[in-house]
């Protein structure tokens, strides 16, 4: 039993059995950082609850109610007519959007989310309805009972309600009851447009609005102008349209937006059809905005890093493999089962750590004390103190390349693949040394 004992081939299998054993605690240390992260997710979710969802705002949009004549056959089949009343729906002709917003972190324990309070201020104009195109008369409009309609995601978010200034009138909001509403969430505001010359008039409203983590807006004008601000050093612009001009830094940032009517899935105006907006795939091509990240997800850095966890055991096996067969003192197995073990435990270590007092000093503490538990367990096993430093400094070597590669997103693979061709180099030069046909 000697050779089997002493067989270097023996010994690389059994190394290679436990880095795949090891894989099934890997495993379960990824769904555990899942469910934290989901966990977050469900707390998010809570905190906008009670303070407000995530907005967008949407409008306005000015409805028209106009008398249309149309034939129909009575009980007798005797053809008749009776008049009904439809909707003319008018896009503004210049939207100009100026919006603040200022984000603030709400704690539900240890997990956080932004929240934010944001002075929305909107202006435009609308134009002379083109009734010709649609079929219409000024004499079949119902001047007097048009509306200016607009929504937001939320309505709890609302700090006060919105007074609008049109066509020379203050009018006050309301929400909107309609049985087929124009939007969801709809706010509507009653305008008489009798005496307004050409139907052409301009508009301005301020939304004092409370959000969370994200708020956009549609592109609903002609030419849709829009500049928002934010005290907020990571912001993520998205949607349809990205900003033409931003500026970020750690004090806050700054985007505006300038778009056209060429490339929105809406028409200037039509009739009938309130579902418009109901379109869930339009409202995607029409909508951009803001979303306001945490600095620092630890979760999905956590999640990046576990997926070197095969990775750090390999090369700490084999770096304690060539350390056992070129100083020709064994190392037991059940010991390399128990190094092992502390590979995987420091991922436990560091998700716990990073919930406190996040990611990087978690990385720092689970890494030294890692570090530490092993190189000293090492020095007990080789009685060697120098061989024991060696090791340390190797695994120290390990953690710090994985940290780097967290940091440089971007240049991750890049640096990860040099880095392992690097390494692969050594192993074959280290390699050099070991009798594969003495054992």
């Amino acid at each position: 039993m000697d050779w089997f004992r002493e067989s270097i081939t023996v010994k690389l299998a059994f190394i290679g059995f436990l880095i795949l054993v090891l894989l099934i605690p890997s495993s379960l240390i990824d769904d555990l950082i899942r469910e934290r992260a989901g966990r977050q997710d469900e707390m998010a979710k809570s905190i906008a609850d009670t303070w407000s969802g995530s907005q967008m705002v949407k409008g306005p949009v000015l409805v028209i109610p106009y008398r249309k004549t149309v034939k129909f056959f009575d009980n007798d089949k005797k053809e008749a007519t009776r008049d009904v009343i439809e909707n003319l729906y008018i896009l503004p002709e210049n939207l100009k959007i100026r919006a603040n917003v200022k984000p603030e972190r709400l704690h539900r324990g240890m997990f956080e989310t932004v929240v934010y309070n944001s002075s929305i201020k909107i202006s435009g104009n609308f134009a002379k309805a083109e009734l010709g195109g649609l079929s219409l008369s000024s004499q079949q409009l119902l001047l007097d009972r048009a509306r200016l309609e607009f929504s937001i995601s939320d309505l709890k978010g609302l700090k006060n309600n919105p007074t609008l200034n049109a066509a020379g009138q203050q009018l006050t909001a309301e929400p909107s009851f309609d049985a087929h509403p124009l939007f969801n969430n709809g706010l509507q505001a009653n305008i008489n447009l009798t005496n307004v010359a050409d139907g052409a008039f301009t508009f301005d409203y301020t939304l004092d609005l409370k959000g969370s983590q994200e708020l956009h807006f549609l592109h609903l004008g002609k030419t849709t102008d829009v500049e928002l601000t934010g005290n907020w050093g990571t912001p993520s612009f998205d949607g349809r349209y990205l900003p033409d001009d931003r500026k970020i830094d750690s004090a806050g940032f700054r985007a505006k937006w300038r778009m056209l009517y060429y490339n929105r899935p809406y028409p200037q105006q039509w009739v009938v059809d309130n579902s418009l907006f109901a379109d869930a795939k339009k409202q995607e091509d029409a909508s951009f905005g803001v979303k306001l990240r945490l600095p620092v997800d630890q979760y999905q850095k956590i999640t990046r890093t576990s997926k070197y966890a095969i990775l750090i055991v390999l090369l700490t096996f084999v770096s304690l493999f060539l350390t056992e067969v070129i100083r020709k003192q064994r190392i037991h197995p059940f010991n390399y089962v128990l190094i092992g073990a502390a590979m995987i435990i420091y991922y436990i270590l560091l998700l716990s750590f990073s919930e406190q007092v996040g990611y990087n000093m978690a990385y720092v503490i689970a890494s030294v004390a890692t570090i530490g538990l092993v190189s000293v367990f090492i020095a007990s096993l080789l009685k060697n103190k120098g061989a024991a430093a060696l090791f340390a400094l190797i695994l120290s070597v390990i953690y710090i390349f994985i940290f780097v590669i967290i940091q440089l997103e971007d240049l991750a693979l890049l640096i990860g693949s040099i880095a392992l061709f690097i390494i692969t180099g050594m192993l074959m030069y280290f390699s050099r040394k070991i009798n594969w046909d003495k054992h």
